[in-house]
């Protein structure tokens, strides 16, 4: 990002404590608009924790999360939600009785104003097929929209997550694992919808692949023990010693 521009999300110096367990210490982060980035680390280096703190669903000990200027620190996960910060996470949460397009519309509909309405006049209801149509093309999945959910493949249960989070019209998306579980073939079909979402939204992307995640993203942040590691872009990263090291389980030379 730019040193001169505004971010989009702006995390300041957040650590989150758990009694004598610091899960995140003192972790900055800047993303401008339709920025991506990468975060990556060893189980239990705090990349989740960070996650539910920039989603409001565990609240920072001590620090600030803005969005596009706005403190929303201590916001409720709905509030931010609200103002267009949309996740995914590890485990498919998804209604597997439904269809494809009926996931997706409760998905768009449980953030609007009006989702207790019995009834839809015809210029919402075309709205919101609209909405589920390009969130359906966006995610490869506009073949598949009458199949009940448990018809479909575990990768393709996947991408119908992501286009979810698609429906609210998110400025900011971030993937907690996309690519967990899938077979390599639908590891390529997941890579290929998150680039096709290019300048749309910005992202951050918690990904264990690492080769997927450096060929996907413009920056890297990798996290040890609660706290940054290493900062760079991802041909930096590639050639890091420490990374190597640490995440790679690669020694150095003697």
């Amino acid at each position: 990002m730019s040193a001169t521009a505004a971010p989009l999300l702006d995390v300041r110096a957040v650590s989150i404590h758990f009694g004598a367990l610091r899960a995140v210490d003192a972790v900055s982060l800047r993303l401008a608009a339709g920025e991506r980035v990468a975060i990556l680390g060893p189980n239990g280096a705090g990349k989740t924790t960070l996650f539910n703190a920039i989603t409001g669903t565990i609240r920072a000990t001590r620090g600030q999360v803005l969005f596009e200027g706005a403190d929303i620190t201590r916001a409720p996960p709905n509030a931010r939600a609200h103002r267009g910060i949309a996740r995914t996470f590890q485990i498919t949460n998804l209604f597997f009785g439904l269809s494809v397009e009926e996931n997706l519309l409760l998905a768009l509909r449980g953030l609007l104003r009006s989702r207790f309405a019995v009834w839809r006049d015809g210029r919402a209801l075309g709205a919101e097929h609209e909405v589920v149509d390009s969130a359906l093309e966006r995610c490869h999945l506009h073949t598949k929209r009458h199949l009940l959910v448990r018809e479909l493949s575990y990768g393709e249960q996947r991408q119908l997550e992501l286009a979810m989070s698609l429906t609210s019209s998110p400025r900011l998306l971030l993937l907690d694992e996309p690519a967990a579980g899938l077979s390599p073939a639908e590891r390529v079909v997941m890579a290929q919808v998150i680039r096709g979402l290019q300048g749309s939204v910005a992202l951050v992307l918690i990904e264990h692949d690492i080769d997927l995640a450096l060929g996907m993203v413009d920056r890297v942040v990798c996290m040890a023990q609660g706290a940054v590691l290493v900062e760079g872009k991802p041909d930096e990263i590639r050639g890091n010693e420490k990374v190597q090291e640490i995440y790679l389980g690669r020694r150095r030379r003697a």
